[in-house]
C-alpha cells in the first residue's frame, strides 16, 4: 500500500494486520482521488473507520488543508499515527480514537470530503450516512465504499445519490448535497 501522487507520493505505508481491517485497493483509491480531484486542494477531509488511514493521507498528499482520521481500533489508530508521521503531515492531521457513529453524532466541524469504508455488511455505512449529511459543507460530497451486494438509497436527509462506480466486487457511490 502506497500514497499514488503528491508531496507523499511513493511513500509505503503501514497497515493493520488480520481480519479486521480491508485496506482500499490502490485501484479503488485511484478511483475515488478521480471522482474528487478537483474538490480535494484545499479541503477538510473525513476519513471515517480510517484503518491504516491511507485514503486521508493520500487527500494530505494531494493538497487537502485538514484531514481527520476516526477509528475505534487503538491498534489502527497507532499505525495511522505512524503512517501520518511517515509522511510529514502531522500539523495537518486530526486523530481521534472513538466509535465512528458516536464521533458524527457529536462534531461540529464540518467536511468538504467524507470518506466512508466501514466493515461490510455491518448496517454501520447506513447509520453513517444518516448522520452526515449536517457535517458536509454546501458544495461537500460523501463517498461511500461497500459491495456490490449492498444497496444504498437514492437520498439520505440533504444528500442525493450523483453516480455509483463499480470496481470488481466493489461499488463506489457518491453523494452531493442539495
Amino acid at each position: 500500500m502506497r500514497v499514488i501522487t503528491g508531496l507523499a507520493k511513493g511513500r509505503r505505508l503501514q497497515s493493520p494486520v488480520g481480519n479486521d481491517v480491508r485496506p482500499t485497493t490502490d485501484v479503488v483509491k485511484e478511483a475515488v482521488f478521480s471522482i474528487i480531484q478537483f474538490s480535494v486542494e484545499g479541503s477538510r477531509f473525513l476519513d471515517a473507520f480510517a484503518g491504516s488511514g491511507q485514503m486521508g493521507i493520500e487527500a494530505l498528499s494531494r493538497g487537502a488543508e485538514k484531514a481527520y482520521f476516526i477509528d475505534s481500533s487503538r491498534r489502527s489508530m497507532n499505525i495511522i499515527k505512524n503512517n501520518i508521521k511517515l509522511c510529514n503531515f502531522e500539523s495537518s492531521a486530526e486523530t481521534v480514537t472513538a466509535d465512528t457513529l458516536s464521533y458524527l453524532s457529536r462534531t461540529t466541524e464540518k467536511f468538504d470530503i467524507i470518506f466512508l469504508d466501514p466493515p461490510y455488511q455491518t448496517g454501520l455505512l447506513q447509520a453513517a450516512l444518516e448522520k452526515v449529511p449536517e457535517l458536509l459543507s454546501e458544495k461537500g460530497i460523501v463517498i461511500c465504499e461497500h459491495p456490490k451486494e449492498e444497496e444504498l438509497p437514492e437520498t439520505v436527509g440533504k444528500l442525493t445519490l450523483g453516480k455509483k462506480y463499480r470496481y470488481g466486487k466493489i461499488v463506489i457511490s457518491a453523494y452531493i448535497k442539495v
